[in-house]
């Protein structure tokens, strides 16, 4: 190493930075999550730093500088943003014995700007000696995926709570206690936004002087792994995947997906394919319930959105039942995946005020009437598992007078390496379909813009039709393309 990595104290202590433009305010930001006394040498401010001073969180400094002001400094950053100026403002910080970053000048700098992830009062730092910032940055992003945002909360209860562990925790127990605290029931009903339940469980295990011998809560996570990537995945998706001692997991789930869990963890393929019962959905509720019951944490992995067509409401009800802990932990679910794809809003003003979420994975009659009967004019469809009714439903919607030629977009593995995007007619609806051999992951999406009624699409000039509002009719009446 060539830096030694330290934090220095700042509570009480005064830190300058010479500058008002926008390199000072960048390492102005970044003080500011300090306790520390900043003030600013500068002949004149820009808008948020002036704004700063208004409020009284900076002191504006308008005199000659001189070695005096360096003084009594903690540190300073120099920040004129003029290489000159700033080169002679180092040579009056050093008389004055200050250490000092100076911006864009590493070979003046004692002290260098980490990249920091802040969870007060824990705080990484990761620097890379001025060498490779955006390294630095992409470490921190990487971080940021396993630390839950409310964790320096935890940090500072153990904090207030530390003296009464001393009082009442005998010595040979407190890293025992500690350990558990971090690791175990009370970080995961912490991390779980249950902080008024882990303060009393800890304060509890206080008054027993110690942590409990035998941990055997378990708990349930129902969480969306997202349409198919894994940089989709919410960050709360990832931090349940690392601690779960359990996962069972659908065939749409990627394997990519699986390696953010922790290596020790177990997998269970769970994965149903319609018609298909070699998983039922009761025999995998007591799957689930059976590895909670033995304390462990279970997380059951959906693709998408647990909530949409995932059969959460079965998995929450089961678990009710069993008075087993269940949480959802929500996904991307592939209706907003493949808009995002297509470049296409799901809804628009003055074209659609409604959206509606259907699936085509309906009883063996294959009636499709209760999805069609939410089409009407202002109302975009994206229908789930449609392509086996495709023709159903193409014959039912056109019936209902939605125009033959408006456009439905078929999105297939959506954000998938295997991705297919195509744009038909709904009038070519099922035929496509059948030539394309599309049958499996597909997402149709369709929208009957407002202003059309079903008297105007049974019109033989549908060209001359046009929704009201300034989008005109071409991106709804074309011909079937591979986008």
């Amino acid at each position: 190493m060539k830096s030694f990595p330290m934090f220095i104290k700042t509570t009480g202590r005064k830190v300058v930075i010479v500058g008002g433009g926008e390199p000072a305010a960048q390492k102005l930001r970044l003080i500011l999550k300090t306790d520390a006394k900043v003030i600013v040498a500068a002949p004149v401010l820009d808008p948020e730093i002036a704004e700063l001073v208004r409020l009284g969180r900076v002191e504006w400094y308008k005199n000659q500088i001189t070695a005096d002001f360096f003084g009594t400094a903690a540190f300073a950053f120099i920040a004129s943003g003029c290489p000159g100026f700033d080169a002679s403002i180092h040579a009056i910080a050093k008389s004055a014995r200050c250490a000092v970053n100076v911006v864009d000048q590493p070979d003046l700098c004692d002290l260098t700007t980490p990249s920091i992830l802040d969870r007060d009062p824990v705080v990484v730092a990761i620097g890379t000696e001025g060498t490779a910032p955006v390294l630095a940055r992409q470490i921190k992003t990487k971080l940021e995926e396993g630390l839950p945002q409310n964790l320096g909360g935890l940090a500072a209860l153990g904090g207030r709570l530390r003296s009464a562990v001393a009082e009442r925790v005998p010595r040979s127990r407190r890293r025992e206690f500690w350990r558990w605290v971090f690791t175990d029931t009370p970080r995961r009903n912490w991390d779980r936004g249950r902080e008024r339940v882990t303060a009393q469980i800890i304060k509890e295990a206080i008054a027993t002087g110690g942590a409990p011998t035998q941990q055997t809560e378990g708990h349930i996570s129902l969480v969306g792994a997202g349409p198919g990537a894994k940089d989709l995945l919410t960050l709360r998706a990832v931090q349940r995947l690392q601690e779960a001692d359990i996962i069972f997991y659908d065939r749409l789930v990627e394997s990519e997906v699986l390696e953010l869990a922790r290596r020790d963890a177990e997998r269970v393929f769970v994965g149903k394919v319609v018609g298909a019962n070699a998983w039922p959905q009761d025999r995998i509720n007591a799957l689930i319930i059976s590895e909670a019951r033995k304390g462990r944490r279970v997380v059951r992995l959906k693709s998408g959105d647990p909530g949409i067509f995932g059969r959460a409401g079965e998995e929450l009800r089961a678990a009710e039942l069993a008075g087993i802990e269940c949480e959802v932990v929500p996904g991307v679910t592939a209706a907003c995946a493949a808009s995002a794809s297509i470049g296409m809003s799901l809804t628009e003003r003055g074209v659609t005020n409604a959206l509606v979420l259907g699936t085509g994975a309906v009883a063996e009659t294959g009636d499709v009437s209760e999805v069609v009967s939410y089409a009407k004019p202002g109302a975009s469809l994206c229908i789930y598992m449609g392509c086996r009714v495709a023709e159903t439903l193409q014959a039912q919607l056109i019936q209902k007078g939605m125009p033959h030629q408006a456009k439905v977009h078929v999105v297939i593995d959506a954000t998938r390496k295997t991705e297919r995007k195509l744009a038909v007619p709904l009038s070519g609806l099922a035929e496509t379909l059948k030539i394309e051999d599309i049958r499996g992951q597909a997402l149709l999406m369709l929208t009957w813009p407002l202003g059309v009624t079903s008297e105007q699409s049974q019109s033989s000039n549908l060209e001359q039709i046009k929704p009201k509002g300034a989008i005109p009719p071409g991106p709804w009446y074309q011909t079937r393309q591979a986008v």
